[in-house]
């Protein structure tokens, strides 16, 4: 056996993730008004798939330590609560809301929240990490009312972007790995190189389609799915700056072929709608 572990058990993992995890995860959160401006856009494209008056119930999956998405919700009137697996990073963010939202411990296979109790779930940069996204997906199901939208973010396996940076893996054009090789570097992360994942513990495993998570969607109860591409408007900062995007976007939404390459890139945002 390699002499990493030869004191160790395997499932202990790399010894570098200690405390390097915690400072990488809160040294990549977004801070600031370009937070606050991307959560203010996030609030105007559901609006367009529900009301949402002041006081509507917002739940946050997977909040960490510095959770500005709540306290800018919260600022916003609406009624926020987060949950959030690690008991460090809990305690970390009671203290950055001050009492503006209420944070819970808890996870996106186990949310401890009431059946149909929430207007919107927020789950952003999460279901990628999670054991099981179909679990997942099901309890997010579950504490929405009827008509409420669970807004996901995660990771996009066609996204191409220049020399193959993602925001996942050191490894260039990671999403487009055969799975064999993507669990391969998987392991190696986890047990030799923990720097390949910016030494998180629970790196991201799960790689999406836009058609794949309509499938998903659909496997526990959601009935109708919705991109950016058919949210953003022409004030959006994507597109304001730029006629030919605006132009390019108006003619794919009425063209499923056009749409559909869109989404190839686009596709690692949805939101699901439960009616």
């Amino acid at each position: 056996m390699d002499d990493l572990y030869a004191r160790r058990l395997l499932t202990e993992g790399h010894p570098d993730f200690a405390a390097r995890a915690v400072e990488t995860f809160t040294h990549n959160q977004d801070v600031g008004e370009a937070r606050a401006e991307i959560i203010r856009w996030t609030v105007s494209y559901l609006a367009k798939v529900r009301a949402l008056p002041a006081g509507s119930r917002f739940a946050v999956v997977g909040c960490g330590p510095r959770p500005l998405t709540c306290t800018q919700l919260a600022g916003m009137g609406f009624d926020v609560t987060a949950v959030e697996p690690l008991p460090a990073f809990v305690e970390a963010a009671r203290e950055h809301v001050a009492g503006a939202a209420c944070i819970l411990q808890g996870s996106a296979e186990r949310i401890p929240l009431a059946d149909e109790s929430q207007d919107v779930v927020l789950c952003e940069s999460v279901l990628e990490h999670v054991e099981s996204p179909r679990l997942s997906l099901t309890e997010m199901y579950r504490v929405l009312r009827r008509g409420g939208a669970a807004w996901v973010l995660t990771t996009n396996k066609w996204r191409f972007s220049p020399r193959g940076r993602n925001d996942e893996y050191s490894i260039p054009f990671f999403n487009w790995l055969p799975p064999l090789l993507q669990e391969a570097f998987v392991f190696h992360h986890l047990h030799y190189d923990p720097s390949l994942a910016n030494y998180s513990r629970r790196p991201a495993v799960h790689w999406f389609t836009y058609a794949g998570l309509c499938r998903a969607g659909r496997d526990v109860g959601f009935s109708r799915f919705y991109s950016i591409l058919d949210l953003a408007s022409p004030a959006d900062p994507r597109l304001r700056g730029s006629g030919l995007r605006r132009a390019l976007t108006r003619f794919a939404r009425r063209r499923p072929l056009v749409r559909a390459l869109a989404l190839t890139q686009l596709g690692g945002t949805i939101v699901m709608v439960k009616e």
